[in-house]
């Protein structure tokens, strides 16, 4: 079964949502485009909340998003229970992210990346598993309430 990956900007991370959609298909997932559909103005709680409750309530396994900076989109995404949004602006960061964080939604700087660059992100996001081990306690420390 292909795995669905909802994914979702604003309208900074327009243009550059829309080739990592092909790019998704072309890597053999089943992206799941939640908008933004235009460069027109929108805000980014908009799409990173419907985005961040599919990852939540495990409609979702990942999950995602793009904005400017990556910065509105995580604060927002972030705010969802089990949801470990990571900004991420390099491969190395990306494998990180996974291999040491299970960071399950993926957020994107569009205005500072290229197309190649924000690929090369992803793939490497979507194929480094996580390491577990003493990872597993941390991240466990990060649901922990507050």
């Amino acid at each position: 079964m292909t795995e669905r990956i909802p994914i979702a900007s604003d309208h900074a991370g327009f243009e550059l949502k829309e080739q990592l959609v092909r790019a998704l298909r072309a890597l053999g997932y089943e992206p799941d485009d939640l908008g933004t559909h235009s460069a027109a103005s929108t805000d980014y709680p908009d799409y990173a909340h419907p985005l961040a409750e599919q990852v939540e309530s495990g409609r979702a396994k990942r999950g995602v998003l793009l904005c400017g900076t990556g910065l509105g989109m995580s604060y927002a995404a972030n705010r969802h229970k089990g949801v470990r949004a990571a900004v991420v602006w390099s491969p190395e960061v990306a494998g990180f992210a996974r291999s040491h964080n299970d960071a399950n939604v993926l957020v994107l700087p569009a205005r500072f990346l290229s197309e190649g660059d924000a690929v090369a992100i992803l793939k490497t996001w979507l194929e480094t598993p996580f390491e577990g081990g003493r990872h597993q306690a941390r991240v466990q420390k990060i649901e922990r309430e507050a």
